[in-house]
């Protein structure tokens, strides 16, 4: 789980979309990613394989209660949503185009500033409604975390791999916002790659 990245200075929040956020990250990583770490992969297609993917997410995050009810077909949702939140990262010169289908995505799965609570437990932030199907409710917090950071200049920080052949995503939690890559293994191959150039040129 990432660091708590602040956001808005308090702890809780912060925490919250962080956390949305590397949900994102791990579904897009997940189910909607064709190179990593300088090898083509396969995403899983048939929605059993999606659902194993997407249980494989779980193990590393508290997400949406109902998450134990996803069928496959929910995980065929979810590949859909991974597949439209990916170009949010590192977007570009593209981050208008990026901004308007985030937008649709959250007109479509209903976001909405909600305090979900019951007597056994204080409210909470979310950003879905209570009676939201649990696609909808990880689609409309992944994606109003991901607004969330575009909305405070923030946009940079949501970033992909600059190692060939890689396509990971990832969320800059650095305090000058400058990773480049998914992580040491494809940092060591971009090295290895520019010296190999240096020494050819």
């Amino acid at each position: 789980m990432v660091e708590t990245w602040r956001i808005t200075g308090q702890a809780e929040i912060d925490g919250y979309v962080g956390s949305r956020v590397e949900l994102a990250v791990r579904l897009i990583n997940a189910l909607a990613t064709p190179f990593q770490h300088g090898r083509a992969v396969t995403p899983p297609a048939s929605g059993d394989d999606r659902l194993a993917a997407v249980r494989a997410v779980q193990q590393h995050l508290t997400v949406h209660p109902a998450a134990s009810l996803l069928t496959p077909a929910d995980a065929d949702r979810l590949a859909g949503i991974a597949a439209e939140l990916r170009p949010v990262f590192a977007a570009g010169d593209g981050l208008a185009d990026a901004a308007a289908g985030l937008n649709d995505l959250l007109v479509r799965h209903h976001a909405v500033p909600n305090l979900h609570g019951s007597p056994a437990n204080p409210l909470g932030l979310s950003f879905h409604r209570p009676d939201a199907d649990p696609v909808d409710a990880w689609a409309a917090d992944m994606g109003t975390a991901l607004a969330m950071v575009i909305g405070v200049g923030q946009a940079a920080r949501l970033g992909a791999c600059q190692a060939g052949k890689c396509a990971l995503v990832f969320f800059d939690t650095t305090r000058n916002a400058s990773r480049r890559f998914c992580g040491l293994s494809c940092q060591n191959r971009a090295k290895a790659s520019a010296y190999r150039a240096r020494r050819r040129g």
